[in-house]
């Protein structure tokens, strides 16, 4: 239960509205209980003191009490309806809100449907365990308590014949709740990896197909089906047993209540009437047994899915703002990394004592083989990353003590793997800026080259791109990406440039997109063209996570190191 307390901050704007579910609840328990009392006189009545004036009173005052517990049972199930839905939805926004806090390597290590999962299929296990379960204790409890008392007044060796099976009911049930609790864990577990598998092969759904590895995927997801199946299945034969055993041990108290109490009838010492009541009471009392037994079942089940999810609340950003962190004003562009050491496992050293300097608007290429750290160095830039040792400066600022939002504002990424997200081109280029107006918008597009082919599309600046940017081309995804750029006005540029799989006309555009963006902005690139390298006021050249030369082309060249080795053997290439 220590687990399931973490839900009451979230459960805390909602307790006066839980308090009055729960009173309706108990007020609907307590009503039948009532009617079960007038049952038993009411049998009384009609088969021993024949008096109808009696009869027709009695069934007056069950029926009013039959139409005041349908109105709580209706306020109750659609406040309680109300609440769980709140609640979860509050969670799910709190959940979904601390994922974006985390650092970029918190996702480089996670698989994309095992945080879907846990978002939807984990929260969707817990809602009734920490919403539904504690108002209907309130309707269980009055039921039990009450049940208790009446069977106590009216016959106390009767009602121990049922209270004699609850030690048996208890042991039962937390035998059977460890094995329900491994089952669901692991279920969840694999119900994770299935919506990875999903998210997988649907995203990459071209390269299935090109590869020829339809049979391939189907099979891998037809054993995570089956794996998932055969857990399912043996957590319902848990509870195929479970249900009947409680069930049958609760059932056969009641049996020896019939017992028992008939001979007591036919002595004469009970009325058939208390005995019909004590029946109908010890029959209500299986509602709590059960319920508690399913109950239970459902927390150990909940506790797998709750630990999930509280995995990734407990989970803290590896960059975050520090305590003293401030808002960083405007920059002119000025950055300086100064002995930058960075690794992405400790074990394996990454950048090692990278150290440059970038005057306000200037552009600076970052060359070198792959596996050399170019990407990053643009990650560490961006603040995806800290350094592991040394540091980095804009402005004079060190990029650790000033907030992550105000650095973000100023900086702008156009990665080779251009991201577009499913809504219209015009919702993808005011991503950058959601207040931009549309002339802004234009504007923007056509310095990146995209407004013409924009406006050749049927439905324009509303045309959707579909999930990734699949309905438009690479070079129009690109271009789009630029726009996106343009509007958000940063002062430092970071690209990863990305044309070599682009036809010549689609290049073309891109670059003279790119040269627009760049304009009076610090820039970053990571070049792979002649043409963007000779332009670069300085280039850094990588090799190995080491910064190994520097300077411009014509320097580089002459100096005859790693730089002028890559241009002979073509890694850099010539313009077309």
């Amino acid at each position: 239960m220590s687990t399931f307390s973490r839900f009451l901050p979230f459960l805390k704007p909602y307790f006066s509205r839980m308090i009055v579910a729960g009173l309706m609840v108990m007020v609907v328990a307590a009503i039948n209980l009532g009617l079960l009392k007038l049952a038993g006189s009411l049998w009384d009545i009609i088969t021993i003191q024949h008096d109808q004036s009696k009869m027709t009173d009695m069934i007056a005052v069950f029926l009013a009490l039959v139409v005041l517990q349908g109105l709580c049972s209706m306020g109750h199930s659609y406040l309680t309806a109300w609440i769980s839905q709140r609640i979860i939805a509050d969670f799910r926004r709190h959940l979904f809100g601390h994922l974006h806090t985390l650092s970029v390597s918190f996702f480089a290590r996670r698989r994309t449907g095992e945080l879907l999962s846990r978002l939807m299929n984990d929260v969707t296990v817990i809602q009734s365990v920490v919403t539904e379960t504690p108002i209907d204790s309130a309707k269980h409890l009055v039921t039990f308590v009450g049940g208790i008392t009446f069977l106590l007044t009216m016959n106390w060796r009767l009602c121990l014949l049922i209270l004699i099976l609850l030690p048996l009911l208890v042991l039962v049930a937390k035998g059977f709740g460890r094995k329900l609790k491994s089952l669901s864990t692991a279920i969840q577990d694999h119900t994770a990896a299935m919506s990875t598998l999903i998210e997988e092969v649907i995203s990459g759904i071209r390269i299935v197909k090109s590869f020829v590895q339809t049979q391939r995927e189907e099979t891998r997801f037809a054993t995570q089906v089956e794996q998932t199946l055969a857990l399912t299945m043996r957590k319902a034969g848990v509870m195929a047993v479970f249900i009947p055993v409680i069930t049958l041990l609760t059932f056969s108290a009641a049996a020896a209540v019939v017992w028992y109490g008939g001979q007591q009838v036919i002595d004469g010492s009970v009325s058939p009437g208390d005995l019909f009541a004590f029946v109908l009471f010890a029959g209500i009392l299986v509602g709590p047994f059960s319920s508690a037994a399913r109950v239970f079942a459902q927390i150990r089940e909940a506790q797998g899915a709750t630990q999930r999810v509280f995995e990734i609340l407990d989970t803290r950003s590896e960059v975050s703002d520090s305590p003293t962190a401030t808002a960083l004003p405007t920059v002119s562009g000025h950055i300086r990394a100064e002995h930058v050491h960075f690794a992405y496992d400790p074990r394996q050293p990454v950048l090692t004592d990278v150290s440059f300097e970038a005057k306000p608007g200037e552009l600076v290429a970052i060359v070198g083989p792959t596996g050399a750290g170019k990407t990053t160095v643009m990650n560490v830039l961006h603040r995806f990353y800290d350094p592991t040792e040394g540091r980095i400066t804009i402005d004079g600022h060190d990029l650790r003590d000033v907030t992550m939002d105000s650095w973000y504002q100023q900086v702008a990424l156009v990665p080779q793997e251009t991201i577009l997200f499913g809504g219209t081109i015009l919702e993808n280029i005011r991503y950058g800026n959601e207040k931009a107006t549309q002339e802004e918008v234009v504007a923007a597009s056509r310095a990146a080259h995209a407004h013409d082919f924009i406006m050749n599309f049927p439905d324009q600046y509303q045309t959707i791109v579909g999930e990734k940017g699949i309905n438009v081309s690479g070079g129009q995804r690109q271009r789009i990406a630029i726009a996106r750029a343009i509007v958000k006005n940063p002062r430092i540029l970071l690209l990863d440039e990305a044309t070599s799989a682009l036809d010549s006309e689609s290049e073309r555009l891109v670059q003279e997109a790119l040269e627009q963006l760049m304009k009076g902005r610090t820039t970053f690139v990571i070049a792979h063209r002649l043409t963007t390298i000779q332009r670069a006021d300085r280039i850094l050249v990588l090799n190995k996570g080491c910064l190994v030369e520097t300077g411009t082309h014509a320097e580089l060249m002459d100096h005859k190191g790693l730089y002028q080795y890559l241009y002979t053997l073509r890694l850099i290439e010539l313009p077309s």
